[in-house]
Protein backbone atom coordinates (compact mmCIF):
# COMPACT_ATOMS: atom_id res chain seq x y z
CA UNK A 1 0.00 0.00 0.00
CA UNK A 2 1.35 3.51 -0.92
CA UNK A 3 2.28 5.83 1.71
CA UNK A 4 0.63 9.36 1.87
CA UNK A 5 2.87 12.13 3.13
CA UNK A 6 2.50 15.86 3.15
CA UNK A 7 5.67 17.07 0.75
CA UNK A 8 6.93 20.81 0.11
CA UNK A 9 7.34 21.33 -3.31
CA UNK A 10 9.43 23.46 -5.80
CA UNK A 11 7.57 23.79 -8.78
CA UNK A 12 10.41 24.02 -11.63
CA UNK A 13 9.14 23.70 -15.32
CA UNK A 14 11.92 21.86 -17.16
CA UNK A 15 13.46 20.80 -14.47
CA UNK A 16 13.20 17.15 -13.58
CA UNK A 17 14.41 14.15 -10.60
CA UNK A 18 14.08 11.15 -11.53
CA UNK A 19 14.70 8.35 -7.88
CA UNK A 20 18.22 7.75 -8.02
CA UNK A 21 19.27 10.61 -9.93
CA UNK A 22 21.18 13.71 -8.83
CA UNK A 23 19.94 17.46 -9.71
CA UNK A 24 21.86 20.42 -8.48
CA UNK A 25 19.92 23.90 -8.30
CA UNK A 26 20.91 27.42 -7.29
CA UNK A 27 17.90 28.36 -5.31
CA UNK A 28 17.60 32.49 -5.10
CA UNK A 29 13.77 33.08 -4.59
CA UNK A 30 13.14 34.16 -0.82
CA UNK A 31 10.23 31.77 -0.99
CA UNK A 32 12.68 28.99 -1.93
CA UNK A 33 15.31 29.64 0.06
CA UNK A 34 12.41 29.23 2.84
CA UNK A 35 11.74 25.97 1.83
CA UNK A 36 15.37 25.08 1.78
CA UNK A 37 15.79 25.97 5.43
CA UNK A 38 12.40 24.42 6.89
CA UNK A 39 13.55 20.91 4.60
CA UNK A 40 17.20 21.34 6.40
CA UNK A 41 15.36 21.47 9.72
CA UNK A 42 13.00 18.45 8.73
CA UNK A 43 14.06 15.61 6.59
CA UNK A 44 16.39 17.21 3.97
CA UNK A 45 13.37 16.43 1.17
CA UNK A 46 11.54 18.49 -0.99
CA UNK A 47 9.52 17.43 -4.17
CA UNK A 48 10.13 18.68 -7.52
CA UNK A 49 7.66 19.12 -9.68
CA UNK A 50 6.23 20.69 -13.02
CA UNK A 51 3.83 23.31 -13.46
CA UNK A 52 1.08 23.07 -15.81
CA UNK A 53 0.90 26.91 -16.47
CA UNK A 54 2.49 30.21 -16.04
CA UNK A 55 2.03 32.73 -13.83
CA UNK A 56 2.63 33.13 -9.88
CA UNK A 57 0.44 29.87 -8.85
CA UNK A 58 1.06 27.67 -11.45
CA UNK A 59 -1.20 24.35 -12.20
CA UNK A 60 0.50 21.38 -10.84
CA UNK A 61 1.56 18.06 -13.24
CA UNK A 62 -0.22 15.32 -10.87
CA UNK A 63 3.12 13.58 -10.74
CA UNK A 64 6.68 14.23 -9.37
CA UNK A 65 9.99 13.44 -7.74
CA UNK A 66 10.64 13.47 -4.14
CA UNK A 67 14.26 14.82 -3.97
CA UNK A 68 17.01 14.83 -1.06
CA UNK A 69 19.43 17.29 -0.04
CA UNK A 70 22.53 16.04 0.15
CA UNK A 71 24.82 18.86 -1.12
CA UNK A 72 24.05 22.67 0.19
CA UNK A 73 25.83 25.63 -0.21
CA UNK A 74 24.56 28.16 1.70
CA UNK A 75 25.98 31.47 0.78
CA UNK A 76 26.20 35.10 2.66
CA UNK A 77 23.09 36.87 1.06
CA UNK A 78 20.95 33.83 1.20
CA UNK A 79 20.91 32.34 -1.89
CA UNK A 80 21.79 28.05 -1.81
CA UNK A 81 23.43 25.40 -4.25
CA UNK A 82 22.29 22.60 -3.66
CA UNK A 83 21.87 18.96 -4.86
CA UNK A 84 18.97 16.68 -4.92
CA UNK A 85 18.99 12.87 -5.42
CA UNK A 86 15.59 11.48 -6.03
CA UNK A 87 14.02 8.94 -3.80
CA UNK A 88 10.71 8.29 -5.07
CA UNK A 89 7.88 9.66 -7.34
CA UNK A 90 4.73 10.80 -5.85
CA UNK A 91 1.15 12.13 -7.38
CA UNK A 92 -0.34 14.82 -5.82
CA UNK A 93 -4.16 14.25 -4.29
CA UNK A 94 -4.62 17.51 -3.12
CA UNK A 95 -3.01 21.02 -2.18
CA UNK A 96 -3.06 22.01 1.57
CA UNK A 97 -3.81 25.33 2.75
CA UNK A 98 -0.50 26.32 3.76
CA UNK A 99 0.38 29.06 5.89
CA UNK A 100 4.49 28.74 4.52
CA UNK A 101 5.56 31.02 1.53
CA UNK A 102 5.91 28.19 -0.23
CA UNK A 103 3.40 25.09 -1.70
CA UNK A 104 2.61 21.88 0.16
CA UNK A 105 0.33 18.77 -1.04
CA UNK A 106 -0.61 15.92 0.25
CA UNK A 107 0.38 12.97 -1.93
CA UNK A 108 0.92 9.55 -2.52
CA UNK A 109 4.56 8.13 -2.19
CA UNK A 110 5.39 5.42 -5.33
CA UNK A 111 7.71 2.28 -4.47
CA UNK A 112 10.66 2.28 -6.46
CA UNK A 113 9.66 -0.24 -8.44
CA UNK A 114 11.92 -0.42 -11.21
CA UNK A 115 14.82 -0.51 -9.21
CA UNK A 116 15.81 -3.50 -9.90
CA UNK A 117 14.39 -3.53 -13.79
CA UNK A 118 17.03 -4.24 -16.71
CA UNK A 119 16.77 -4.24 -20.61
CA UNK A 120 16.86 -6.34 -22.62
CA UNK A 121 20.61 -6.33 -24.51
CA UNK A 122 18.77 -5.03 -28.04
CA UNK A 123 16.37 -2.20 -26.15
CA UNK A 124 19.70 -1.43 -24.42
CA UNK A 125 21.56 -1.56 -27.89
CA UNK A 126 19.13 0.21 -29.26
CA UNK A 127 18.56 3.39 -27.05
CA UNK A 128 22.56 3.52 -27.23
CA UNK A 129 22.42 4.20 -31.07
CA UNK A 130 19.73 6.82 -31.06
CA UNK A 131 21.71 8.59 -28.50
CA UNK A 132 24.71 8.97 -30.28
CA UNK A 133 22.83 10.07 -33.66
CA UNK A 134 21.43 12.62 -31.15
CA UNK A 135 24.10 13.65 -29.60
CA UNK A 136 26.30 14.04 -32.77
CA UNK A 137 23.65 16.06 -34.41
CA UNK A 138 23.67 18.30 -31.61
CA UNK A 139 27.01 18.52 -31.21
CA UNK A 140 27.46 17.26 -27.61
CA UNK A 141 30.65 15.82 -26.32
CA UNK A 142 29.88 12.45 -24.38
CA UNK A 143 32.15 10.14 -23.08
CA UNK A 144 30.16 7.08 -24.21
CA UNK A 145 33.19 4.83 -22.42
CA UNK A 146 31.55 6.20 -19.60
CA UNK A 147 27.99 5.93 -20.46
CA UNK A 148 28.25 1.95 -21.05
CA UNK A 149 29.57 1.23 -17.71
CA UNK A 150 26.27 2.64 -16.46
CA UNK A 151 23.49 0.20 -15.22
CA UNK A 152 20.13 0.38 -17.49
CA UNK A 153 18.18 2.45 -14.63
CA UNK A 154 21.06 5.12 -14.41
CA UNK A 155 21.08 5.23 -18.47
CA UNK A 156 17.80 5.41 -19.06
CA UNK A 157 16.69 7.93 -15.89
CA UNK A 158 19.82 10.03 -16.53
CA UNK A 159 19.19 10.80 -20.86
CA UNK A 160 15.14 11.14 -19.61
CA UNK A 161 16.01 14.28 -16.98
CA UNK A 162 18.73 16.12 -18.86
CA UNK A 163 17.82 16.04 -22.33
CA UNK A 164 16.84 19.00 -23.68
CA UNK A 165 12.88 18.29 -24.69
CA UNK A 166 9.99 20.02 -23.81
CA UNK A 167 8.37 19.74 -20.60
CA UNK A 168 5.24 18.00 -21.82
CA UNK A 169 7.75 15.39 -23.28
CA UNK A 170 9.56 14.83 -19.81
CA UNK A 171 6.57 14.57 -17.93
CA UNK A 172 5.98 11.92 -20.21
CA UNK A 173 9.08 10.34 -19.23
CA UNK A 174 8.65 10.79 -15.53
CA UNK A 175 5.14 9.41 -16.05
CA UNK A 176 5.78 6.46 -17.84
CA UNK A 177 6.04 2.85 -15.75
CA UNK A 178 8.51 0.69 -16.40
CA UNK A 179 12.46 1.23 -17.98
CA UNK A 180 11.46 -0.74 -21.26
CA UNK A 181 8.73 1.76 -21.57
CA UNK A 182 10.39 4.65 -20.76
CA UNK A 183 13.63 3.69 -23.12
CA UNK A 184 11.41 3.10 -25.96
CA UNK A 185 9.89 6.51 -25.19
CA UNK A 186 13.08 8.31 -25.34
CA UNK A 187 14.01 6.57 -28.17
CA UNK A 188 10.67 7.96 -30.21
CA UNK A 189 11.66 11.48 -28.56
CA UNK A 190 15.23 11.51 -29.76
CA UNK A 191 13.96 10.45 -33.10
CA UNK A 192 11.53 12.98 -33.38
CA UNK A 193 13.08 16.10 -31.64
CA UNK A 194 16.37 15.18 -33.82
CA UNK A 195 14.50 16.40 -36.95
CA UNK A 196 14.84 19.76 -38.31
CA UNK A 197 12.06 21.12 -40.13
CA UNK A 198 12.92 23.28 -42.43
CA UNK A 199 13.86 26.90 -41.59
CA UNK A 200 11.66 26.90 -38.77
CA UNK A 201 14.08 24.52 -36.54
CA UNK A 202 13.42 21.98 -34.39
CA UNK A 203 10.18 20.63 -33.29
CA UNK A 204 8.67 19.82 -30.29
CA UNK A 205 5.69 18.68 -29.14
CA UNK A 206 4.05 21.38 -27.57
Amino acid sequence: MAETKRISIFPLSGALLFPGMHLPLHIFEERYRALINDAMARDRRIGMVQPKTAGDIPELFDVGCVGKIIDIEAMDDGRFNIVLEGVSRFRIIEEIDASTAFRQVRAEIEENAEQDEVLASAERAALEIESRKFAELQGYQVDWDSIGRLDDTSFVNGIAQIAPFDAASKQALLEIDGLSNRAELIIQLLEFFGRQDGDEGRVTLQ
